[in-house]
């Protein structure tokens, strides 16, 4: 979620007005209250995403506004402001319900750093209430595939070994749903209710993805200006996803092993040990067992990993899904955006079956996406999903560009496969070439062996 609108408490006007000058600096809308009933009357009037609130004022303190601010605005989030003295008491409003607290005095980065740090906490918690909701109406999103189809049977082990804390290792090619069959893996477990967290392994550098994992204590590096839980912390007692594995380097791949076999660590630049109860789900594209042989991947650290391994076959090896992902993804998008489709053509459909689908479970959805947008009618045609597609199976054949082929040759293979993908329909083929009709039958005039009758036979 995002911070936007915040509301500063505090008695003292020094502090509060030092407050909202370092938030509207910032770019944040803030609002000032001198006491907690003062706030709590904004509160009631007007939506707040944050509440900044000194710990001890006269009236109403810091807890009981808290209390208050939860019965008549429960989504917005409490943060507590606090000297030295009584950091016991924040302590004690954390474990009430407030989201973090900042002691007096802090610099305005100092604030800037703990809202992302709430920002970051609240998305993690939306996001684990938005999946455990999407369990709870329809058992996952988008696991749709055919009754006896590998999907169901692959559906149907997750939730025998939900049950169990074994580590498991996903591959498959990208876009096949891979990170789908982790979700349902903890949501069919004993740990559904308690968070899963997951760290795309590959977006970060070496540094980076050490602080995400174990998190690091104040001052550990530069720019480490607070104390910061890691992922491990943040899904104690849940599931771990370690979204393609194999992208991490030999020092994490270290670290990493030892919290697997000792279920402890520290973070970066700590020295005290932190126990935790996390069930390691791990995924990737590529093959393991190549780069275990390669060096690139430790052998221990992967058969830590691959207690029970899981294969998501890639779409084009289960075509039966096709149709009902693709019937799916319109409900979807034409909800979504108010689309005028209704359904998608038996002609469109055959094309979609037919084609081998390269970026997988993924690209079909964002191609029914686009589709669902450039229709206009009832009816989506092969056109709307195809143009600006047409060029994939040309540049996935071997032996499509060549040198010493000429460019009549490569002319004459588009047009024959634009046709196979509209089943000989010369118009949706003409649009999709973006010449006219006309100018499509003299070509295929020109090819002596392919007139109509033979290209309506052919198709």
């Amino acid at each position: 979620m995002s911070v936007d609108k915040i509301l500063v408490v505090d008695d003292d006007p020094m502090s509060r007005e030092y407050v909202y000058e370092a938030l509207t600096q910032k770019g944040y809308e803030a609002s000032m209250a001198n006491s907690g009933e003062k706030a709590l009357e904004a509160i009631k009037s007007k939506d707040f995403d944050l509440v900044f609130s000194d710990m001890k004022m006269p009236g109403m303190d810091g807890l009981q506004l808290m209390e208050a601010v939860n019965e008549v605005s429960p989504q917005t989030i409490f943060a507590i402001m606090t000297a030295y003295g009584t950091i016991e008491s924040a302590v004690d409003a954390i474990r009430n319900g407030a989201c973090d607290y900042i002691i007096k005095p802090f610099s305005p980065d100092h604030l800037n750093l703990l809202i992302q740090r709430i920002e970051e906490k609240q998305k993690l918690v939306n996001e684990n209430k938005y999946w455990r909701a999407k369990s709870t109406k329809n058992g996952g999103d988008n696991l749709v595939f055919e009754k006896n189809s590998i999907m169901n049977t692959l559906y149907n082990q997750t939730v025998k070994i939900a049950q169990s804390k074994a580590g498991v290792l996903i591959q498959g090619e990208s876009g096949t749903g891979k990170e789908l069959i982790a979700r349902a893996i903890h949501l069919n477990s004993p740990r559904a209710n308690k968070p899963f967290i997951r760290v795309n392994c590959a977006a970060l550098t070496e540094t980076l993805l050490e602080s995400e994992l174990f998190g690091h204590e104040k001052g550990a590096f530069t720019g480490a200006v607070l104390k910061r839980e890691g992922r491990f912390e943040l899904a104690n007692e849940g599931t771990l996803l370690l979204d393609e594995i194999t992208e991490i380097s030999m020092v994490v791949q270290a670290k990493l092993l030892r919290v697997l076999e000792e279920e402890e660590f520290e973070r970066v630049g700590g020295s005290k040990t932190i126990k935790v109860d996390v069930r390691i789900i791990a995924t990737t594209n590529r093959d393991i067992v190549e780069e275990v042989k390669k060096g690139n991947f430790r052998q221990d650290l992967y058969y830590r990993l691959n207690v029970i391994p899981q294969y998501v076959a890639p779409l084009r090896e289960r075509k039966g899904d096709i149709r009902l992902l693709s019937n799916y993804f319109l409900d979807k998008f034409k909800a979504e955006a108010n689309g005028s489709a209704k359904s998608i053509s038996p002609e469109a459909m055959k094309a979609l079956c037919e084609y081998d689908w390269p970026g997988n479970v993924r690209e079909l959805r964002n191609m029914v996406h686009r589709a669902v947008l450039m229709a206009n009618g009832d009816e989506i045609g092969p056109e709307h999903f195809f143009d600006g597609y047409k060029m994939i199976e040309l540049q996935n054949d071997n032996n499509a560009l060549h040198a010493g082929r000429s460019i009549e040759d490569m002319e004459k293979e588009l047009i024959l496969k634009t046709l196979k993908y509209t089943t000989g329909n010369k118009e949706d083929a003409a649009k999709m070439l973006k010449i006219t009709t006309r100018t499509l039958r003299n070509k295929l005039h020109k090819y002596d062996e392919f007139d109509d009758k033979k290209i309506n036979e052919r198709f």
